[in-house]
């Protein structure tokens, strides 16, 4: 890990609307993420995490305070550079793979490669490489419903990576799966972060995780703490 700062919120707030009501699930939070460092975000459910986590990636909009990437604040950034940043700079594994069921799970690694536009041939090459980096280099060819959860996982995991970016948010990564498989993802993102130097990000439920991290939060009415 170095001391580049690379995301940043700074004063973040965040409010639903609900009826005549409002809900306030951030006030003031503060958070910065390295790179190369790994963090880990605990809470109880409805506590905000997935919607910190869209917030960082820009899939929604603070009320007010922002979410800056080295410096420069999202904020205002019109969808189509917005998407463009996620797709170079970010990753995202969510609890549900959401692989596409029709392609291979080759394929599906080598998607973020093809909306980048590099050529069919070279993307399926990266995603090929990927694929062995997490294990799975003999199920290339396989699609979703042929591949077990864990597989299925370590799949949305490749995915995320095949862009080389500089931050991968992971909510909830463990949360579907059976003990020992949950152990195995655990296990390699611990190694990916040591050796691809990758920020991560992980929302977890599961404190024996969340302890591997580097930096463990607690997020708690709507304050980010370091968890004791």
């Amino acid at each position: 890990m170095n001391s580049d700062l690379v995301l940043e919120c700074v004063d973040l707030q965040k409010k639903y609307q609900i009826g005549h009501s409002e809900l306030c699930v951030f006030q003031d939070l503060q958070f910065a993420l390295r790179a190369g460092e790994w963090i880990s975000i605990v809470g109880a459910s409805g506590s905000g995490k997935t919607t910190l986590l869209n917030l960082l990636g820009g899939l929604d909009n603070p009320s007010s305070g922002a979410v800056r990437w080295e410096g420069k604040s999202l904020n205002g950034v019109v969808e189509a550079a917005l998407g463009q940043w996620r797709n170079r700079y970010l990753g995202v594994v969510y609890q549900f793979h959401h692989l596409l069921p029709e392609f291979t799970a080759l394929e599906n690694v080598a998607m973020p490669l093809w909306i980048r536009g590099i050529k069919k041939a070279e993307a399926l090459q990266q995603a090929a490489a990927i694929l062995e980096v997490v294990g799975l280099a003999a199920r290339g060819d396989h699609k979703p419903a042929e591949l077990s959860g864990g597989e299925r996982q370590r799949v949305a995991i490749a995915r995320a990576l095949v862009g080389k970016p500089q931050v991968v948010l992971l909510d909830e990564p463990t949360g579907n799966l059976d003990y020992h498989t949950a152990m195995a993802i655990q296990a390699l993102i611990a190694d990916l972060n040591a050796r691809l130097g990758i920020a991560f990000v992980v929302v977890t439920h599961d404190l024996s995780f969340a302890a591997k991290a580097q930096t463990q939060y607690r997020l708690h009415q709507g304050q980010l703490s370091l968890a004791q």
